[in-house]
């Protein structure tokens, strides 16, 4: 399978999560690329768009390998076999460094905004795509500490090892495909996986000023 663009991907998993509009739901994207995908679900849902913003911790021999991930709050999810063998200050180094970028992301692009509480109602949470899933599960655990009635897990592709363990916590997960050949890279799906701006994002967000 290939889709085309995020716009082609946000348009496809709308259509699947047809069943799920309205103001009592809201749409969290993953900044970046999950803000292009989630802005067409909520359009199509008629639901509000906010954002959940983690950030990885990647290998420091490998930037391109996730051993984890950070929320702003400094919540974090991590691989632990993989973690013991890193240099204990680098890591710490690399967590602030992620914890900063988030609250900037957050700054920027948000201008002040208040998040939206998803406090008894259905959060969807949307990215543009799962490989080691430690950011969409990271996600996940900051929404439901805030206290949702039910939370979805709306991606275009992700891995079936993954879509087994989010769903193991008693979410759903509705995706266009989920992958037993995991093919390695989200961007290998796609016809277009360019990089997102931050502009790109803002001028998103900036169609969504409630609070």
């Amino acid at each position: 399978m290939m889709l085309k663009n995020r716009l082609e991907a946000g348009e496809k998993l709308a259509k699947l999560l047809k069943d799920y509009g309205g103001r009592d739901n809201i749409v969290y994207a993953l900044p970046r690329g999950g803000v292009i995908v989630g802005e067409k679900v909520a359009e199509a849902l008629k639901s509000p768009l906010d954002l959940v913003i983690t950030r990885k911790i990647r290998h420091p021999l490998n930037p391109e390998y996730a051993i984890g991930a950070v929320a702003e709050s400094g919540t974090m999810i991590i691989n632990e076999e993989e973690v013991q063998h890193i240099d204990k200050n680098w890591f710490d180094e690399e967590v602030k460094r992620q914890k900063e970028e988030a609250r900037r992301r957050r700054v920027l692009y948000l201008q002040g905004r208040n998040p939206i509480s998803p406090k008894g109602k259905t959060a969807i949470i949307v990215d543009d795509g799962v490989a080691t899933g430690f950011s969409i599960k990271l996600a996940v655990k900051e929404l439901k500490s805030l206290g949702p009635k039910r939370i979805i897990i709306a991606i275009p592709v992700v891995p079936q090892d993954v879509a087994d363990e989010l769903k193991e916590g008693g979410d759903t997960v509705v995706a266009i495909l989920i992958d037993n050949n995991y093919q390695g890279a989200v961007g290998a799906y796609y016809g277009d996986f360019s990089q997102v701006s931050d502009n790109e994002v803002r001028e998103v967000m900036s169609r969504y000023s409630y609070s």
